[in-house]
């Protein structure tokens, strides 16, 4: 499995509102306005996580959550991070 590297994987997040490249990884921050909303988007993300069998870092603090993506087993950034994040980013 193909690794990006920081400088391929910068371009890639141009197409990706406010990801960052962090550790080999990319994340994002989400504020939503109470945890209950917070909640229903990190349900969302779990599902679309599973139908792909790839699963991120989740954090959430209240009304924030905080998405890390990286592929474990290939030790930086995929395909598949990008996919997922791209997919995250449709969720209403």
């Amino acid at each position: 499995m193909k690794t990006y590297s920081a400088e391929t994987i910068q371009s890639e997040l141009k197409v990706l509102k406010d990801w960052q490249f962090v550790n080999d990884g990319i994340e994002k921050k989400f504020v939503f306005s109470d945890f209950t909303q917070a909640l229903g988007f990190i349900v969302q993300v779990g599902v679309m996580a599973e139908k792909r069998n790839h699963h991120p870092e989740l954090f959430n603090v209240y009304s924030k959550v905080t998405i890390r993506l990286t592929t474990h087993d290939a030790n930086g950034v995929t395909d598949k991070d990008l996919d997922l994040a791209k997919a995250i980013e449709t969720i209403p």
